[in-house]
């Protein structure tokens, strides 16, 4: 049994759920997946895998097996790229995750260039406005907003954005328009009740700070549910250039109290404790850099740690 191949199968069962996921993305017979991780098993002796209903989840050997079994994936394909040359293509798969509403905005649009520059290389868009555990899931590169919690992430700032207070036309027509941020309590708010959201805004203008406690009738989860609720007319919200940069360009959505200011957002590129920044990593995090500082986009490339 090839170690490598064996590693490689084992990976692509833990991150598909399922023998027939990994036996897809390998181009394989299912048989063959499962004979391969039997196998293993057996040379390991140790169970690596819980089969149930739900589909397959690592044991806690499986757990550490997988972390190490990706890295040594990673720095074979490394060293062949070192033994190829700087001009080699990329080739596998990256696992990329994001926010569904950023992805939707700026990273599909953008990302068929990034595929045409490397034509051996796949990309699995894992998209959720949750942190969820990339190890787990088998994430190379995560993109997070806002204040990074998890220390043991490796993590690299990449751009900063503005919050504004947004609404349409249609709603501002019907309600007024804020003149300060107090006048916000007479207003319909949409309040995003996810981490950094809150019904609780600060604003602050040369020295002074106000904080202001919005109500509405409409709350959500996802900044989906924000952009549908603001183009709804329900109700005015804080948010992201980058959430609604095509309807502020086109003038459906309108920014106000723009004397005022917000705490801008961070865009992060956090990558899995512990796992090495591998060449197709680099390259998506320089062409999105790339995408960022082009002027293309709304947001102004950061600086660098």
């Amino acid at each position: 049994m090839d170690r490598l191949i064996a590693m490689e199968t084992f990976v692509c069962v833990v991150e598909s759920g399922t023998f027939s996921g990994a036996a897809r993305l390998l181009n394989v017979g299912q048989p063959a997946v499962s004979k391969t991780i039997a196998l293993l098993e057996e040379r390991l002796s140790v169970r690596l895998l819980l089969r149930s209903t739900r589909g397959l989840t690592p044991t806690e050997a499986g757990q550490a097996f997988y972390g190490r079994a990706k890295r040594a994936i990673e720095e074979a394909e490394e060293a062949e790229l070192a033994a190829r040359g700087a001009g080699s293509n990329l080739t596998g798969r990256l696992r990329v995750c994001a926010a569904v509403t950023f992805a939707r905005l700026h990273i599909v649009p953008a990302i068929g260039r990034f595929l045409e520059t490397h034509p051996d290389l796949n990309i699995d868009l894992v998209l959720d406005d949750r942190n969820i555990d990339l190890l787990e899931e088998g994430i190379d590169i995560a993109l997070r907003m806002g204040q990074l919690e998890d220390s043991s992430m490796t993590a690299r700032k990449i751009g900063e954005v503005p919050r504004r207070v947004v609404g349409t036309p249609a709603y501002f027509q019907r309600a007024g328009i804020p003149a300060s941020p107090a006048d916000l309590s007479t207003h319909q708010a949409i309040v995003y009740n996810q981490r950094g959201g809150g019904g609780t805004w600060t604003f602050r203008r040369e020295s002074s700070e106000v904080a202001v406690v919005v109500s509405g009738r409409v709350g959500t989860t996802a900044a989906e549910g924000i952009r549908a609720a603001v183009l709804a007319n329900l109700g005015l919200a804080v948010v992201s250039e980058w959430m609604f940069s095509p309807e502020l360009k086109s003038g459906e959505v309108r920014s106000v109290l723009n004397d005022w200011h917000l705490p801008p957002i961070e865009l992060w590129a956090v990558f899995p404790g512990g796992r090495m920044v591998n060449a197709k990593t680099r390259a998506f995090l320089n062409f999105l850099e790339d995408v960022l500082a082009s002027g293309a986009d709304p947001l102004a490339k950061g600086d660098h740690p």
